[in-house]
């Protein structure tokens, strides 16, 4: 069973095998983690983006999929891509963002890579309530069938970690903390 751990930092400080990356589906950066992970990491990264672009994924990365790269001069060998769903009130959209999570973990298992940070996917600017989404987080790692020893949850703030929390007190584990 995977080991969950909940950090309050900045996720790209966090020193793992995999950090995951919620980035949006042109590969390209943008805001919140996504622009952060661009930033810190280098050009190498986006080089690397943008050569998936190219052979593989001409129209972007589908939501719910992940794929890796470099990670350029961040603490980590790979980040892990993945596109999160945006939020709607009218369709729910929860497997995507599962998928999100389990899909990580299947590209890091072929990586081999054992420990794996994540952001909270999708509750930013994608408006994904930040208690379900935690909830989705924590049930769908606590359920996949990966060979990664340890995830990280990498919280930017005292309400996403509290969330994270709670999730993980629901889902009948504890998780270690402590500042990234």
């Amino acid at each position: 069973m995977v080991r969950i751990v909940l950090v309050r930092g900045d996720i790209t400080e966090v020193a793992v095998d995999a950090v995951v990356n919620a980035a949006n589906s042109s590969l390209l950066g943008g805001g919140g983690v996504d622009g952060a992970v661009h930033r810190k990491g280098g050009p190498e990264i986006l080089a690397a983006c943008r050569e998936l672009r190219r052979s593989h994924y001409g129209k972007g990365l589908p939501t719910g999929r992940a794929v890796a790269t470099t990670a350029g001069r961040l603490p980590a060998r790979h980040v892990i891509h993945t596109v999160g769903p945006v939020w709607s009130e009218d369709e729910d959209r929860s497997e995507l963002l599962a998928s999100c999570y389990r899909e990580s973990l299947r590209v890091a298992d072929e990586l081999g890579d054992r420990t794996v940070a994540f952001p909270a996917v999708s509750t930013g600017v994608y408006g994904w309530p930040l208690g379900d989404g935690a909830r989705i987080a924590v049930e769908t790692v606590r359920a996949a069938d990966t060979e990664v020893e340890e995830v990280r949850f990498v919280l930017f703030d005292a309400t996403a970690y509290a969330a994270f929390e709670a999730a993980v007190g629901d889902a009948g584990g504890d998780a270690g903390g402590g500042a990234g």
